[in-house]
């Protein structure tokens, strides 16, 4: 095997593992849990997610959050708020794909 082949390959699995969580996603699953960010979790962070009863879900207020707290946040929740928790509805995946969403939307500007 040549060595250009065999470094491809050894570098295959890094490779993999740099897609983002999104892309794992079907894209009807992802399209539905997009209207579910914004319908449901709109209802209480606000449509345009500036805030309401729940806190701002913005680009500037989510701004260096690390995307596992923002998912088990998601899942479990916020005892002693109004933030219920998902995990009967959502997979550990989907909770993945809505923090990472929630992270890489654009600032409202």
């Amino acid at each position: 095997m040549p060595l250009r082949t065999f470094r491809a390959l050894a570098l295959l699995p890094f490779a993999v593992l740099a897609v983002p969580a999104m892309a794992e996603m079907s894209p009807t699953r992802a399209a539905e849990l997009e209207h579910m960010v914004i319908q449901d979790c709109g209802s209480c962070h606000g449509l345009t997610m500036k805030g309401g009863l729940g806190s701002p879900l913005t680009h500037e207020a989510l701004d260096g959050a690390d995307p596992g707290v923002l998912a088990t946040i998601i899942l479990d929740g916020v005892p002693g708020t109004a933030m219920p928790p998902w995990r009967p509805l959502l997979t550990d995946a989907e909770a993945q794909w809505i923090a990472d969403y929630l992270l890489q939307q654009e600032t409202d500007e």
